[in-house]
């Protein structure tokens, strides 16, 4: 850029060719200030319009021809060079119009007439007259006229690799990726030698395909076939984001092509993978699953949704950890848990504060399906997770497995856009879209990715376009549904082949070592099968069958001195941090709180809790839409200042503090956040990881998040969690989506252990079920944790507990109500009940002062796994006892009754009735009305409370 001295207009430092790119930045200037760089949009913002005459009349475009006898320029040509600037544009922008980006020629043809100089009144001979460097900055030495540029251009931008960049913002990122895409040597291409190993490397995946095709006929295996290139893609991925500091490369990817990435990127044996073919049970009956390790004792999964894990050590320098996440049917679903797999890697969390990140640490890569990308929430969820503070990593490898094909729907019945990666767009990534039989196109394109993103730190796209050999599975007919394309399909030669013959033609390699590669390949598969079949009995047949084991219980009390100091130090901040006056004064009351006659609240026992295990080197990360403050404004351990909105989070601060603390508001979505959540604790299982949802209704927006990984995660594929979900709950009249967090739906997914379902009624047992939770980290016990969280009784004085339920007592199972069943020969009904409907009772007997001497209560706390235990010892302290009451205030068919119904039952004394009392069916988890829900509660307190006579006890349910 010239620099204008005085008042000398910067036009007086340009003409000939330099006015003509002048010109042709403003027009580009004009239609998109963000496409010219930052110091022409200065220039064009601070002068305007450049001049079309004026000290041109000095020089030539390229020769005289462009100088007219006057001297003065000729207008014309110059005009004809902004022209041609603007078909560069349109080459780079819609080039992928035209690209060789379809392997069976199946596309619609597309209007590409922006392409083409008629489109701008230009034809070669103008463009000829122009040189190379007026209308392509990036023209080198082979490159001299601006017909030669724009042939170069279009060989480029319509070839088998197809670029979309310009919706990216970041002008030096755009140019960069042009700059890669126009140049003849980066990505660097494959050396002879690469070509032949990657030859090798397709023919692999072929031929395994094809094995187990021929070998266990009629059984599923999800194919990868039609877009092969994808493993030595994957491998080349790993190499470079290996040598660039990667440790850890974490990748999901749905079952399409699963068995082939397992073996040949995973380095999962073929004997393994054999055996799961050979060992599937029911096969005759149901040939298709082939399920491992099914009805013995471990329920496993079926073999293309198990993921692995590899160790992968180049010389002394290079190593890293590959994981391939496992994944259910549910698709995406896996991404959100990869992406937190990475932040895991990542995080240094040793030190007191926010954990200190580093991406290089570890690096993501996520196969998706064409019709899932734009057809699931779930990845747009995801995407929106790139730039934000608590869930960025770095950057992911986006690779779409696109055989234009989701099940046996057309793209244009699965999307209504364009392209299957046209969703990435809203997110800045970049985008390759490449054809699948080019091996050397998708080797470039994984290259320019792993460049992109180790440089940006972003993510990067490639829509690896190819097709679909067999059906859905391998058992399915495609051509009842698509019989043009599988016509195609059968006559189309396969990429190791097309790539053979491609690389003899060129005399890289020749016929016999062709046969030598494919022999090898086919007697390493062979050997495969026979070491399987020497060893019939499958490894997860081996798995020893035993009973699940009671959770180990780890003291949780502190000593009230330590307690005393965290508290003091928890309420010291910066002199000058000015924290807002309503919420200081909030915060100061809980100085004396741990004093004789004083009372610990929720919020502060939370706080305590997460403090004393910080103090015990255990760090924590919590997040949800509101978790800096929390929803009912009841946290706030990250204060504003409230002139200048500084932030200060006491326990970043804590003297004691011996781990880092993460807290961050999450973005409006749950199945994203839980799943992220999850992932995260998977793969740092040292960590307490928390999830707080706004208001428990909304954890049903991540039910498959719940369903196939939080419930079931251990039991498919042994992978351990100990994830806490507080989900607010209670009948608080507030209407049906501010009432229920589906209590019912967790407990029917509880069995073998799996996980742990609380409803609490005091702050102390909160302290000490987070205490305990944070203990069973890193040990057999690790458990995810559903925890039925309060809304009203955080603040309700009820709740608060004295200093010594911290200091000296534990996490009780089951609480006895205090003031009852003191004289137990007289208790003639004892209610079990959980969470706020408790506390509800209590208010109500000790307003009332009649004689409730044949009364007791028991708080069940811990709904799963079920005290039968504890519940049976209390009740044969009472020989007299008549009936059993279940009182919740969720309607009848929701809530815990359910559940509870026959497990009462099993310990209920002989003769004892067992009882509901609570609201009746209904669809809707409440009512919308204020005053209806007042009256029903009421009801519910006062029916629950009547004592009945011998001769009116309810007989049934």
């Amino acid at each position: 850029m010239t620099i204008v001295e005085g008042n000398k207009k910067p036009w007086e430092s340009y003409y000939g060719p330099n006015m003509g790119y002048v010109q042709e930045q403003y027009e580009l200037f004009t239609q998109d200030p963000g496409s010219v760089t930052p110091a022409y949009r200065e220039l064009f913002e601070q002068w305007g319009a450049p001049p079309m005459s004026g000290r041109d009349a000095r020089t030539t475009l390229n020769s005289g021809n462009a100088q007219s006898a006057s001297g003065s320029v000729d207008i014309q040509l110059l005009q004809k060079a902004v022209t041609a600037g603007k078909l560069v544009w349109n080459i780079r922008t819609y080039g992928h119009l035209a690209a060789d980006i379809d392997p069976l020629g199946i596309s619609e043809d597309t209007d590409t007439s922006l392409l083409e100089p008629q489109h701008f009144e230009l034809n070669e001979e103008d463009l000829k007259a122009l040189p190379a460097s007026l209308i392509w900055e990036g023209a080198d030495g082979q490159t001299a006229t601006g017909w030669d540029a724009i042939q170069r251009l279009r060989q480029i931008y319509t070839g088998p690799m197809a670029y979309e960049f310009s919706h990216v913002h970041e002008v030096q990122e755009r140019e960069w990726l042009n700059r890669r895409a126009e140049s003849r040597t980066s990505p660097a291409p494959l050396t002879p030698k690469e070509r032949k190993a990657l030859l090798e490397r397709l023919v692999e995946v072929e031929q395994f395909e094809d094995y187990l095709h021929k070998t266990f006929v009629g059984q599923k295996r999800f194919s990868i076939e039609g877009n092969d290139v994808l493993v030595p893609m994957l491998d080349e991925a790993v190499r470079i984001m290996a040598e660039a500091g990667s440790s850890h490369i974490l990748m999901g990817m749905a079952h399409r092509g699963r068995l082939n990435v397992l073996a040949h990127v995973l380095g999962k044996p073929y004997s393994k993978i054999f055996s799961e073919f050979h060992h599937a049970p029911n096969k005759d009956l149901v040939p298709s699953e082939g399920s491992t390790g099914i009805n013995y004792g471990w329920t496993g999964d079926v073999k293309y949704h198990m993921g692995a894990n590899r160790f992968v050590k180049d010389g002394e320098t290079v190593q890293a950890r590959l994981t391939l996440a496992n994944n259910p049917s549910h698709l995406e679903y896996v991404n959100p848990v990869v992406q937190g797999f990475a932040r895991a890697a990542q995080d240094d969390r040793r030190d007191p504060g926010y954990p200190k990140q580093d991406v290089t640490k570890a690096a993501t890569i996520l196969m998706h399906g064409d019709a899932a990308f734009p057809g699931e929430g779930i990845v747009a969820e995801t995407l929106n997770f790139k730039a934000l503070p608590g869930y960025q990593n770095g950057g992911t490898i986006h690779i779409i497995v696109n055989n234009r094909l989701g099940f046996t729907t057309d793209s244009s019945d699965s999307r209504s856009t364009y392209y299957a990666s046209d969703l990435a767009k809203g997110y800045e990534i970049p985008i390759v879209h490449v054809n699948a039989d080019n091996p050397d196109a998708c080797i470039a394109a994984i290259r320019m990715a792993a460049e992109y993103r180790n440089r940006f730190k972003k993510d990067f796209l490639i829509d690896l376009i190819g097709y679909r050999r067999y059906g859905h599975n391998e058992t399915d007919d495609p051509e009842t549904t698509q019989p043009i394309v599988y016509d195609k399909v059968k006559n189309h030669p396969t990429v190791s082949h097309l790539y053979q013959d491609q690389l003899k033609e060129e005399s890289i390699i020749d016929d016999a070592s062709i046969t030598s590669i494919r022999d090898g390949v086919t007697n390493k598969l062979k050997e495969a099968y026979d070491q399987m079949k020497k060893n019939e009995v499958h490894e997860y047949y081996q798995r020893k069958i035993s009973e699940p084991e009671a959770v180990t219980i780890t003291p949780t009390a502190v000593p009230l001195e330590n307690l005393r100091s965290i508290n003091a130090d928890l309420l010291k901040w910066p002199e000058n941090f000015n924290v807002y006056p309503k919420l200081q004064r909030i915060l100061q009351r809980r100085s004396t709180s741990l004093n004789e006659g004083e009372k610990v609240d929720w919020s502060l026992a939370e706080t305590l809790a997460f403090a004393t295990i910080l103090a015990d080197g255990k760090p924590i990360r919590i997040s949800g839409q509101d978790a800096e403050r929390a929803t009912f404004a009841h946290r706030n351990l990250v204060l504003h200042d409230s002139e200048n909105g500084a932030k200060f989070c006491p326990l970043h601060h804590l003297p004691q503090a011996r781990a880092s603390f993460a807290i961050y508001n999450s973005p409006l979505s749950e199945e994203s956040v839980v799943g992220f959540e999850y992932g995260y604790n998977v793969y740092s299982p040292d960590t307490l990881v928390i999830w707080e949802a706004q208001f428990g209704d909304f954890a049903n927006c991540a039910q498959v998040i719940f369903d196939q990984f939080v419930s079931a995660g251990r039991a498919k594929w042994s992978q351990k969690s100990s994830l806490v979900m507080l989900l607010p709950h209670a009948n608080e009249g507030q209407g049906p989506e501010h009432t229920s967090a589906r209590l019912e739906r967790f407990l029917q997914l509880c069995a073998e252990d799996n996980m742990t379902v609380a409803n609490l009624s005091s702050a102390s047992q909160y302290f000490h079920l987070l205490r305990r939770q944070a203990s069973l980290t890193e040990t057999e016990d690790a458990r995810p944790l559903v925890m039925m969280s309060p809304k009203s009784l955080i603040r309700n004085p009820r709740v608060a507990s004295p200093a010594v339920e911290f200091s000296e007592g534990k996490f009780e199972l089951v609480l006895e109500q205090a003031g009852l069943g003191t004289q137990p020969d007289r208790v003639e009904r004892i209610i079990l009940c959980s969470g706020k409907i408790a506390i509800d009772l209590e208010d109500a007997f000790e307003k009332d002062k009649a004689d409730w001497s044949w009364l007791h209560i028991i708080r069940v706390e811990q709904l799963y796994p079920f005290p039968a235990e504890e519940i049976k010892r209390i009740l044969a302290r009472f020989s007299n006892v008549k009936e059993l009451v279940w009182v919740q205030e969720e309607n009848k068919n929701m809530g815990a009754w359910t559940y509870m119904e026959p497990r009462l039952r099993e310990v209920a004394p002989e003769g004892t009735t067992v009882r509901y009392e609570g609201r009746p069916e209904h669809a809707s988890p409440s009512s919308g009305y204020q005053l209806v829900h007042s009256m029903e509660q009421q009801q519910i307190i006062t029916s629950a409370l009547k004592q009945t006579t011998k001769n009116n006890i309810p007989l049934g349910r």
